[in-house]
């Protein structure tokens, strides 16, 4: 082994229920480098990184650190290894204090007394080696994502990690944020530790790199130095083929006999008298930064929320304020956070699948299990979920056949009215084409799409019309025939622009 690498794992293979999911991955880091991975949902960047941080062991192969072979099977074998991981779905307890989180599990004592004077002590030197803007006493309720994140490698610093691994860290993220970030990063680089950085962006990978190893089905298909990275290359060692353009600009059919509308709609001091027509056959878009009120909308028409004034109707008929009342009047929700609220991580594909169906599946109150299972046997292969095992726990998918699980579930059904919220985010190029295809042909059938995204390229090429919210309003209308992102942007920071139509 060369004096410079920290970890080495060659030869890891892992199976699933038989179906392999790792074959023969080879991958190498050395010591202050940052060095990214990325491969399309399912590509098994998870499960490689499970392995490495004693979640999964390995079916076969090994892992050196430092030129010295380590067994690492659990959580703390790869804390005694040096290696720390930051997930997207961050750890920390709100109520607690930037000190209290960072020792919490490994709290110092003395004479069977926490000793909090030598773990503020501790925490305080990290701060200022690292040089992080943060108060070691504050409330970590009271910090935003970005002060969060500092926290978290905070804490991988405290277990002396030579490795930070972070998945997907930019996800939660403001642009400011994250550039403040990145800086962090680079000093960590600079100061001698390894950060392995999980993303799907690849301009941030291109930004922050000093080399990228690339993944597609089960297996290393690439390593490329920071000069050697191209969008293009990048694109098509992780899918394998070109991204084609899926929408299509010609005059769309509208669906009028299918129309929800919305009407002087209120709720708290978020929404203020919003109006607006949804058609089947068009899929709308609603752009907006945080906060504009765009997440609190969409809840409202699915029941999830209840306006404190205005109505909601679908082709003429009041729309319920009740959830289950409305899935049965075909209307559907893909949530922003899928994790806590769109999914049950501990149940099966099929039964994620299934689960929203049982109205159907049931006779007599019994549900039919030959109906259940076909049911995910076709979902499963329409939409591609990878891998293919219906019995698999939902929560150890990746991000986007997560996605895919939750959209199936609804596709599965009789839609007329179908809401998404941030469809995409923290999904990869390849499987987003797959969703926008799903999307668009799903359009073509007459039901109404409304699309909640942050997205600009997204809104832009995808939706027909967007409606750009500022202050708890609409703001302003584009057409997808004279949308552009700048426009969009500059609408939901409150600035009229000539291509879009003023509401």
């Amino acid at each position: 082994m060369e004096n410079n690498i920290l970890l080495h794992a060659t030869g890891i293979n892992k199976q699933f229920s038989g179906v392999p999911v790792l074959k023969d991955v080879e991958l190498s880091i050395n010591k202050g480098e940052v060095h990214a991975l990325m491969g399309e949902n399912g590509a098994g960047k998870s499960t490689l990184i499970k392995i490495i941080t004693g979640v999964y062991t390995k079916d076969s192969g090994q892992i050196f650190i430092e030129g010295k072979p380590v067994e690492i099977n659990s959580r703390q074998d790869a804390r005694n290894c040096g290696i720390s991981v930051i997930y997207q779905e961050l750890s920390l307890i709100p109520a607690l204090t930037v000190v209290e989180n960072i020792f919490l599990g490994q709290e110092i004592k003395r004479r069977g007394f926490l000793d909090k004077k030598e773990m503020r002590r501790r925490v305080k030197e990290l701060i200022d080696k690292y040089e992080f803007d943060i108060n070691p006493d504050t409330v970590v309720q009271s910090l935003g994502m970005a002060k969060r994140q500092l926290i978290e490698i905070l804490k991988a610093l405290s277990m002396d990690a030579k490795l930070i691994i972070m998945d997907e860290p930019t996800s939660a993220l403001s642009a400011a944020e994250s550039e403040k970030l990145f800086e962090t990063i680079r000093g960590l680089r600079d100061k001698g530790t390894s950060i392995l950085y999980i993303s799907h962006r690849l301009e941030e990978v291109y930004k922050l790199s000093d080399r990228l190893t690339v993944m597609r089905d089960g297996e290393i298909v690439g390593v490329l130095t920071k000069e050697e990275i191209t969008p293009a290359k990048v694109m098509r060692m992780m899918i394998g083929r070109e991204v084609k353009q899926i929408k299509d600009t010609s005059k769309k059919k509208i669906f009028k006999d299918n129309v929800l509308e919305v009407k002087n709609l209120a709720f708290k001091n978020i929404l203020k008298d919003v109006s607006f027509k949804a058609y089947g056959g068009e899929i709308l878009g609603i752009g907006g930064l945080v906060g504009s009120g765009r997440t609190e909308l969409i809840r409202c028409i699915y029941g999830a929320e209840k306006p404190s004034r205005g109505t909601i109707t679908l082709n003429g008929k009041p729309v319920k304020r009740s959830i289950s009342k409305n899935i049965l009047d075909g209307f559907s929700l893909v949530p922003e956070d899928r994790r806590t609220e769109g999914f049950f991580p501990v149940l099966s594909i099929e039964k994620n699948i299934a689960i929203a169906s049982y109205d159907k599946l049931a006779r007599f109150g019994v549900v039919s299990r030959k109906k259940e299972i076909e049911l995910a046997n076709k979902a499963i292969k329409d939409y591609d979920i990878r891998p293919p095992i219906k019995s698999m726990p939902v929560g150890n998918l990746s991000g986007g056949n997560q996605q895919k699980v939750v959209l199936s579930r609804w596709l599965t059904r009789d839609l007329k009215v179908l809401l998404l919220d941030e469809p995409t985010a923290g999904i990869d190029v390849g499987v987003k084409g797959e969703l926008y295809q799903f999307l668009e042909e799903l359009s073509q059938t007459g039901v109404i799409i409304i699309m909640v995204s942050s997205d600009l390229g997204e809104l832009t090429s995808v939706a027909d019309r967007i409606l750009v919210m500022h202050d708890g309003r609409f703001f302003e209308e584009f057409t997808h025939e004279n949308v552009t992102q700048t426009a969009v942007l500059l609408a939901a920071s409150g600035v009229h622009t000539e291509e879009g139509k003023a509401l």
